[in-house]
């Protein structure tokens, strides 16, 4: 179940914490995800804490957490040192997008668009090439769907990084009506017709806004390998109404992920699991295997782990499910459907 309140959110803060304690080699994005419900709690202070603690233990990604650090940092009122940030994350040039994106909406947040839309820029110019069609990931997706939102508010033509962006989204609502500055009037309209219409839009939109929590964490769903499907069910046969038989869970997991991709769910992936690590979590849980209930915590904390893969694969790619077929051919395919 997913924190609803701020007391929620500090509770799965304190629990991350733990875990980073007993997960040493895990530290980073254990921490990092516990300073993100930090801040949805309202506990801002704490999360900087957070951040300057990993900022000063040689992280793996210091740019990333300057950036996070600047946006929580601007959120209660330290605008100068938040700005500060910001202007060395972007002379930095980082070779990944996700730092740039969360300068760039924070800037847009702020109504800084075209800071905003120059760091957009920047970074699409750095690490995108506009006449790409497939295998274009994510966190790339996210950061041209970002751009094309900013430049519509400031009312700019469309460039081919812009073109790019119509031709990744998948979404019912193309991206010119989703990012229309002039939609805002219609949550006005006393016509029935045009609220539900607008309300529709909102959804699709709300779906491919970057939260705190989808940072840099994937929404994950467990895959067990045959083998360690069969140990577990041997071990802990209550289970078995999760996982009826492995082609049943192949199938579950493909149905799962498109579902929530359909739903504008970002970031998701797939994490392996194994028995002795779901043991391990479960006893540090205080609890049983035979648990169901554990299981969504358990994809959950491998993926703040470090420990999910992207999903989709390029269709050309190897299946996730580790048949040695394409993902075009296997659990890709148009059958699928």
């Amino acid at each position: 179940m997913r924190p609803d309140t701020p007391a929620d959110h500090t509770t799965e803060a304190e629990r991350l914490l733990r875990t980073a304690g007993q997960y040493p080699e895990d530290r980073e994005p254990l921490l990092l995800r516990a300073a993100a419900h930090l801040e949805l709690a309202g506990e801002r202070e704490r999360a900087t804490t957070l951040y300057d603690s990993l900022l000063s233990s040689s992280p793996a990604d210091p740019l990333l957490i300057r950036a996070l650090k600047a946006a929580n940092l601007w959120e209660y009122g330290h605008e100068a040192e938040a700005r500060a940030i910001i202007d060395g994350v972007r002379r930095a040039r980082p070779a990944e997008p996700e730092p740039w994106e969360i300068v760039a909406e924070t800037l847009e947040a702020h109504d800084e668009l075209e800071a905003s839309e120059a760091t957009f820029t920047e970074a699409a110019s750095l690490l995108v090439e506009p006449a790409s069609t497939e295998d274009v990931s994510y966190p790339l997706q996210s950061l041209l769907a970002g751009r094309h939102r900013v430049r519509r508010l400031l009312a700019l033509p469309h460039d081919d990084h812009d073109a790019l962006a119509d031709r990744l989204h998948t979404g019912d609502v193309p991206l010119d009506e989703l990012h229309d500055p002039k939609r805002l009037w219609s949550l006005g309209s006393s016509d029935p017709a045009e609220l539900q219409a607008e309300i529709t839009r909102l959804r699709s939109e709300l779906g491919s806004y970057r939260t705190a929590l989808s940072r840099p964490f994937p929404v994950a769903v467990l895959h067990w390998p045959e083998a360690e499907l069969d140990e577990l069910l041997a071990a802990y046969p209550e289970l078995e109404a999760e996982y009826p038989t492995y082609r049943a869970h192949l199938t579950d997991i493909e149905a799962s992920l498109r579902e929530l991709a359909q739903s504008g769910t970002p970031n998701l992936g797939i994490v392996p699991a194994t028995v002795p690590s779901y043991e391990a979590f479960a006893a540090s849980e205080s609890s049983s295997p035979a648990n169901a209930d554990l299981l969504p915590q358990y994809a959950t904390t491998l993926a703040a782990r470090g420990h999910a893969t992207p999903w989709p694969p390029a269709r050309g790619a190897a299946c996730w499910c580790g048949s040695g077929r394409t993902y075009g051919e296997c659990h890709g395919g148009d059958a699928q459907e």
